[in-house]
């Protein structure tokens, strides 16, 4: 996303772009696995903040809607427990509140109030803060806030971590797993993130859209929009090298021997490539290595041909563990898979009420340590997965009936991914200041770029899309400077 972003801004600047990927069609993490002829979404299953897209597409002249149809949900996401005990949030608040008392308590529905004040004040504060600046700085962050805001950043200070906030906001343990549960939206863990990242709950809470003709169809938009404006794509082509000369950006090589000159390149594959020296030893120093403690989540999903039995599924679906706390120490500090791990079930043939085919397509997906390059998980501990992710349905009530089923594991990611070793999100959101560890755009070498969910402002569809943006605006004001 980051790429194809930066590509349609660079065109309409009057720039001649090429987009080289090594795939075989646009999307990188938007990608699709076919199951007996039916595609399924076995990426992102989500769009948030459609006013990243809505701008892309203004400042080229187009309109979003003309390009890609989004149909908003109307329920979040479901929520289910052991021993059967349910939970939706909705895409309005009230809804919600009283969905959580009904639930939990009018002392619950009091708390979550409390906490989407709070989660909407630090969103207000960072979006045009952070999100869209291109080079921040907590220093820098702190000057631009104005006394309400820092005082709400007072209120939930980066170096608390989400779990011991939540903790402190939910007297449920229950509601405190639901929103614990967006630091894995950047691959990380609730105990070592920081509390700011409650404000991706209101994220949500402004709404949530599934894409007409699924998820892929967005890279396909911003694709359709780019070769309206000249950009041109070459696809199954791998860059081995970039060519630097006298401390400039001079050309990219592909691996089948041919060499791309260039003004300007903007890498927007994961930061430990160029770490790890597999674009050429000239460009190894533009990035610092991911260390395997610093690796973010990876998973384990199934992309099944299924139905459900004995629980009505929304498009997006929770199934906690009875223990959320052991789930990612086991992850983090002991590199493998608890017992009872939490299942994340998209229906994609739900979206605001019953299937419209059986079997239905569906994602389901576990947390998993980023091993990929240092062991596999084999077919029989695959099994065992397997039978784990279907006890803790069963634990919540939902029987699954699978026909046909593709499994991917971390080592498969590894392999889409080059030199992620399989984390999906570049480096874990662990720390006070973890927000500021991702370099930035610009490099120390002039003329190249980076962009995408593994750098500034982070993983995620927009917040990649956003990347690629920064980074053309970047290329653009250097390139004129000369």
């Amino acid at each position: 996303m980051g790429g194809l972003a930066a590509a349609i801004d660079l065109a309409r600047a009057g720039y001649a772009v090429t987009v080289i990927e090594q795939a075989d069609c646009a999307g990188g993490k938007l990608r699709e696995v076919m199951v007996e002829g039916r595609a399924i979404d076995a990426g992102p299953t989500v769009v948030t903040m459609p006013w990243v897209f809505e701008d892309l597409f203004a400042a080229a002249g187009a309109q979003l809607h003309d390009h890609l149809r989004l149909s908003r949900l109307e329920t979040l996401a479901r929520h289910a427990w052991p021993g059967g005990a349910t939970l939706d949030l909705h895409a309005d608040i009230g809804r919600s509140t009283e969905a959580i008392g009904a639930f939990a308590g009018l002392r619950a529905a009091a708390e979550f109030r409390e906490f989407c004040t709070q989660a909407t004040a630090l969103l207000t504060a960072l979006q045009a803060r952070f999100m869209t600046v291109a080079r921040p700085s907590p220093f820098a962050l702190a000057r631009s806030l104005r006394p309400a805001e820092l005082a709400s950043m007072w209120q939930t200070p980066p170096w608390q971590t989400l779990w011991s906030a939540l903790s402190r906001r939910f007297a449920d343990v229950r509601l405190r797993q639901l929103f614990a549960r967006y630091a894995t939206y950047v691959g990380s863990s609730p105990l070592q993130a920081p509390a700011t990242l409650m404000l991706i709950a209101q994220v949500e809470q402004n709404g949530v859209w599934q894409a007409e003709g699924g998820m892929r169809s967005i890279a396909k938009a911003l694709e359709q929009l780019g070769r309206r404006l000249g950009v041109r794509y070459r696809y199954q082509r791998m860059v081995t090298s970039l060519e630097i000369e006298r401390g400039r950006i001079r050309a990219a090589s592909l691996a089948d021997g041919e060499r791309l000159e260039a003004d300007i390149v903007i890498f927007n594959g994961d930061v430990n490539a160029l770490a790890s020296a597999a674009l050429g030893e000239q460009v190894r120093h533009c990035a610092k290595p991911i260390t395997p403690p610093q690796r973010s989540l990876s998973a384990v999903t199934w992309c099944q041909l299924a139905s459900v039995s004995h629980f009505d599924l929304a498009h997006h679906n929770v199934f906690f563990g009875p223990n959320y706390e052991d789930e990612f120490r086991r992850i983090f500090e002991q590199r493998n898979i608890t017992d009872k791990p939490t299942v994340y079930l998209c229906a994609q043939d739900r979206l605001n009420g019953s299937p419209s085919v059986t079997p239905e397509r569906m994602l389901l997906l576990i947390n998993a340590p980023a091993e990929g390059d240092r062991s596999e998980i084999d077919d029989r501990l695959l099994e065992q997965l397997e039978q784990r992710m279907r006890a803790v349905l069963g634990e919540c009530g939902a029987e699954l009936s699978t026909s046909a089923s593709v499994a991917t594991c971390p080592q498969d990611f590894a392999r889409l991914f080059p030199h992620t070793s399989g984390a999906l999100y570049g480096r874990a959101n662990h720390g006070a200041f973890a927000s500021f560890a991702r370099p930035d755009a610009r490099t120390k070498i002039a003329g190249l770029y980076l962009a995408g969910g593994s750098v500034h402002p982070g993983p995620g569809i927009p917040m990649a899309t956003l990347s690629g943006r920064i980074a053309a605006a970047s290329a653009i004001a250097d390139f004129l400077r000369g």
